[in-house]
């Protein structure tokens, strides 16, 4: 199923976007479809990481210090 719609944009995107459609051998409205569902799937995730970056920015990833001296001192030391 496909939806007609009207949209507005600036005459250079148009005219640049009928060269490469011409180009690439599609329709206009093909063009279209697939700018807008890669913009789509590009920004799929970004509410995620705008959530994830909110609560990582409140956590320390700072190791506590005795668990950073008690790791330290179970690697053994190699000679180069």
């Amino acid at each position: 199923m496909c939806m007609k719609t009207a949209i507005s944009i600036p005459d250079s995107i148009f005219k640049a976007a009928e060269k490469m459609a011409q180009r690439l051998g599609f329709s206009r409205s093909e063009l279209y479809a697939k700018a807008v569902a890669e913009y789509l799937q590009k920004h799929r995730n970004d509410g995620t990481t705008r959530k994830l970056d909110e609560i990582y920015a409140k956590e320390s990833s700072q190791l506590d210090p005795g668990i950073q001296a008690l790791q330290s001192a179970s690697i053994d030391e190699d000679e180069w």
